[in-house]
């Protein structure tokens, strides 16, 4: 499916604006940033403190180094509105996660914030092709969830017709992109490829449908599930990142002219990469634990915040900006089974690489004495599942194989039959501790 990418007279200037006038607006905003906090937020005056700096400590970009990072539990311990920067009255929306993994971080936005978000969100799909008066199928979930109301603000803006969907009903999901023939659709790449599912399971090819582009994000996926998607729908599938602490989905996005990895919006979010065992920042090209710093947020300013994603930094192409590649997992993710360090990602593209496997999986961890174990149940396509009795054997042999060569350990495989692993309607839930 080819998509047009923009124009530059279609971009903001700002994109295609020089390195040295790019980092003088970084400095000037992140030194702005960096006072907002410390006179408005007490955990950072706090912090700060702890750690001998100050504002005026801040001369140049790289003395960012000397403040400390932020930490999701900052946020819990801070909760509700401890981290607000501004009164509570001049919050106009209040976002959180879920919270099944303790107390939920709350974030706040200013109207301005929203203003800023909205115009990150257009910016983000403009660089994947999309365009005003295009339908948009947003199927991320509406609520306190930022996924939803980031797109459908990012694609109001653009000028786009939105259909606010949000998750779940998947046979409805069918029904209306069959009827209302969107362009686009923005959702989590596992969901999508249940969309996938329920289209086959209803007798429609999802590659005769209307859809062109996805913009996927949410979750960790890999360049095989983009080959996979793009196969099933012939639409162009790009890597759409954000985080609720940092601002919500358009912190980075894919251009549709190169797909090389996410463009960051570097006027509004100062990224860093840094060792995470040691703290280290590393230089542009090392792989290690995505942090970043906001440049303009008013409500909710935050200062080196790691976000346990793990990336590099490498120079921009088809804008000024960096790019971060791929999310190819977090650090908190990561399964030590039997010593060796093993992340979902790693899992997936294994299965990818057997065409007889779909990518519906589970990963089981178990324990038997002091080691853990690592089981992979995994569903047949459907197009083999008649024969799922005569070919089970040599999947899992040749998954075993294959996970053994790239990540060092012998492991189990199940093959089981469609629609044995439960879809998720948002994020995917690929590890199950049975520890």
């Amino acid at each position: 499916m080819n998509v047009t990418p923009p124009t530059r007279d279609m971009l903001d200037p700002i994109e295609y604006t020089s390195h040295d006038d790019l980092k003088a607006l970084q400095l000037a905003r992140l030194k702005w940033s960096v006072r907002h906090a410390y006179e408005n937020v007490e955990h950072y005056r706090r912090s700060f403190d702890a750690s001998g700096v100050r504002p005026d400590d801040l001369t140049e970009l790289s003395d960012l180094a000397k403040f400390p990072f932020t930490m999701k539990d900052d946020l819990r311990q801070n909760y509700p509105y401890g981290m607000f920067a501004v009164p509570r009255e001049k919050i106009v929306r209040i976002h959180a996660s879920s919270g099944t993994t303790g107390q939920p971080t709350v974030v706040g936005y200013t109207q301005k914030d929203i203003d800023t978000w909205a115009d990150m969100m257009t910016r983000s799909m403009r660089a994947a092709g999309v365009r005003p008066g295009d339908i948009v199928h947003i199927a991320y979930g509406y609520g306190l969830f930022t996924g939803g109301l980031g797109a459908h603000y990012g694609a109001e803006r653009l000028g786009c017709t939105v259909i606010p969907m949000s998750g779940g009903q998947t046979e409805r999901q069918v029904q209306l992109i069959q009827d209302f023939k969107p362009r686009v659709i923005m959702v989590t790449p596992s969901y999508l490829l249940a969309i996938a599912d329920e289209f086959a399971r209803q007798g429609l090819d999802p590659r005769d449908s209307s859809l062109e582009i996805g913009m996927l994000g949410a979750e960790p996926w890999t360049q095989a599930m983009r080959c996979e998607i793009e196969q099933r729908f012939d639409m162009q599938a790009l890597d759409l990142y954000g985080l609720s602490e940092v601002i919500g989905p358009g912190v980075a996005s894919e251009c549709v002219e190169t797909k090389d990895g996410l463009h960051i919006w570097e006027d509004h979010f100062y990224p860093e990469i840094i060792d995470p065992k040691t703290g280290e920042v590393l230089p542009d090209g090392e792989k290690g634990e995505l942090v970043f710093t906001s440049l303009s947020k008013e409500a909710f300013p935050i200062i080196r915040y790691r976000t346990r994603d793990l990336s590099r930094l490498l120079a921009g192409t088809a804008r000024t900006m960096r790019r971060m590649e791929k999310i190819s997992g977090r650090s908190d993710d990561m399964l030590i089974i039997k010593g060796a360090n093993v992340f979902p990602s790693q899992i997936e593209e294994q299965i990818l690489l057997d065409n007889r496997l779909s990518p519906h999986y589970v990963l089981e961890v178990t324990r038997q004495g002091p080691l853990d174990n690592l089981d992979v149940v995994v569903e047949i396509k459907p197009d083999y599942e008649n024969e799922l009795a005569s070919l089970a054997d040599d999947c899992e042999t040749m998954l075993k194989k294959h996970v053994k060569t790239v990540a060092g350990i012998g492991i189990g495989v199940r093959v089981v039959r469609v629609g044995q692993i439960e879809r998720s309607m948002g994020k995917a839930k690929r590890v199950i501790d049975m520890r």
